[in-house]
């Protein structure tokens, strides 16, 4: 009888030839640009937002090797509506455009757009449609900044130690 799924003999091979062949993981405190990037963000609820889901990912720097500034854009959609014409659910779309510079040279070492959508309910009291939307606005803030480091991370492979 012959089984499809691996020994514990051909997982820990497979380990071995990781460390062999120098994976390192992306995330975390030994990561290329892990305290290495200061940011600059909208002057709005939502660039702070941002900033600090990218200090929670990045960490803060002390003396910053790179600058990465983030404009967000965003719109709203209506995505369900009634038989009467009432809308009763918006969705969120987000964009957010990166430039990463070298802050010794000013030189610009890479730069991207990631985008994402959100959406909320408009079926309950007006405030709880205000909380809902301000909910939304806040969720697509952090995916976007997770977008973005994504991105950077990738990146971070290529760039000089």
């Amino acid at each position: 009888m012959s089984f499809d799924r691996p020994t514990r003999r051909t997982s820990l091979l497979g380990l071995f030839a990781l460390a062999g062949c120098g994976f390192a993981p992306i995330y975390g405190e030994d990561a290329a640009l892990h305290g290495q990037v200061a940011y600059e963000t909208d002057e709005t609820v939502d660039g702070f937002r941002i900033r600090s889901q990218l200090e929670r990912r990045l960490g803060v720097a002390a003396q910053p090797r790179y600058l990465l500034k983030i404009t967000k854009t965003e719109e709203r959609q209506t995505s369900a509506i009634t038989s009467d014409g009432d809308t009763t659910r918006f969705n969120v779309i987000g964009t957010a455009r990166w430039v990463l510079t070298d802050s010794g040279t000013g030189q610009e070492v890479d730069r991207g757009t990631v985008q994402a959508f959100t959406g909320y309910a408009t079926t309950g009291s007006t405030t709880a449609t205000q909380a809902a939307e301000t909910d939304a606005a806040a969720r697509l803030s952090v995916i976007l900044a997770d977008r973005v480091v994504s991105q950077l991370m990738i990146l971070s492979l290529d760039l000089p130690a």
